[in-house]
């Protein structure tokens, strides 16, 4: 099964290449990552409101792909996460790269984007790796530094009106556990090659976009 959605993907993308030259350059990322509560979306509506960014979530993505009642892919996801299963990796990339494309067909200057939430782990860097070598350039990461303490009490009083059911202390702690044994250790990968961008998120959301403004104004 996902060997065919696969392929529905590839070929779409290859018809699409035949009607319209899909870049004149390769599509520019920036991947944003955080713990729980590191204000991550916050400062990508602020930097997409600023800057020519788009920005796109692998989770909402995911979401929006199993909402369509007429998407094979979107059966498939809908089974996995209904099964308890991770939904594979290749198929969360897929649905990032058709989005990019779908972006830079429709605005050949829409060529920069903010992916966000990810990589999450290894497996998803290798995934990356493997369907978007050579077809994507990530420029660097925009890490968004925090305590635990702050990442929690934040969430904590998100939940009181966000009605997310993970905004609790139970789910908080075992997100920012899965977040510091399988995140972190991929923004320490990307620091050793000289790609991270940090930022101490700790403070107001305009002390934090200040810093913001002056990384995206440097790297152009």
């Amino acid at each position: 099964m996902v060997a065919g959605f696969l392929r529905a993907l590839s070929g779409t993308a290859a018809r699409r290449a035949n009607r319209v030259s899909f870049v004149s350059m390769k599509p520019q990322v920036v991947f944003v990552l955080g713990g729980p509560g590191a204000g991550k979306g916050t400062q990508c509506a602020r930097i997409v409101e600023n800057y020519s960014y788009t920005h796109l979530s692998a989770g909402d993505l995911l979401r929006q792909e199993r909402s369509r009642k007429d998407s094979e892919s979107g059966q498939l996801i809908d089974t996995y996460i209904k099964e308890g299963k991770i939904v594979p990796v290749e198929i969360t990339i897929n649905l990032l790269r058709k989005a990019m494309e779908d972006t830079m067909q429709k605005d050949e200057d829409k060529f920069r984007f903010l992916i966000d939430g990810f990589p999450r782990n290894q497996d998803n860097l290798q995934g990356w790796t493997a369907v978007m070598e050579g077809k994507a350039d990530v420029r660097f990461v925009l890490f968004f530094d925090c305590s635990n303490q702050v990442c929690i009490d934040r969430c904590l009083e998100r939940g009181k009106s966000s009605g997310r059911s993970d905004d609790n202390r139970e789910s908080l702690e075992k997100r920012l556990r899965t977040y510091l044994q399988s995140t972190r250790p991929i923004i320490e990968l990307y620091g050793e090659q000289g790609k991270v961008r940090t930022i101490d998120a700790s403070r107001t959301v305009d002390e934090v976009f200040a810093d913001v403004r002056t990384i995206l104004d440097k790297e152009g």
